[in-house]
């Protein structure tokens, strides 16, 4: 069994929004099937997720739950050392990533206050 501390990555923050911040994200959906993902913009991505905005491997598998988020200060850091790092990795590996911060696999979209968000993209659309 792998400990926590062979997950940890350097540098890493965990949070929600900051300017000049970039995430590096799992979501995963009902029947266990996980995506890894980056962003700059944490709560838009996951409400494209959830709504299936963007059609593509999440939309097509439902994977709409957040499991995992981790917040970097550099998006060459997030890009090249942790999604493609991330993407490599066994199933088994990802899943004790999530069990650092996760270990119930909650959906952790819940601490975004997505329903604000949502209402704000319907409102920049002209949608009411």
């Amino acid at each position: 069994m792998m400990n926590s501390k062979s997950l940890s990555f350097p540098a890493i923050r965990r949070g929600i929004s900051r300017l000049n911040s970039y995430y590096v994200y799992i979501m995963g959906s009902k029947t266990g099937t996980l995506y890894v993902g980056v962003t700059n913009d944490l709560r838009k991505r996951i409400l494209e997720h959830k709504s299936k905005l963007i059609p593509g491997f999440s939309s097509k598998y439902n994977i709409n739950e957040l499991l995992y988020h981790s917040e970097f200060s550099s998006i060459n850091q997030a890009i090249e050392v942790v999604e493609k790092m991330l993407k490599g990795w066994s199933r088994i590996k990802k899943v004790e990533l999530i069990k650092t911060i996760n270990p119930t696999f909650k959906d952790l979209a819940e601490e975004l206050n997505l329903e604000i968000l949502h209402l704000t993209v319907l409102d920049d659309k002209g949608d009411n």
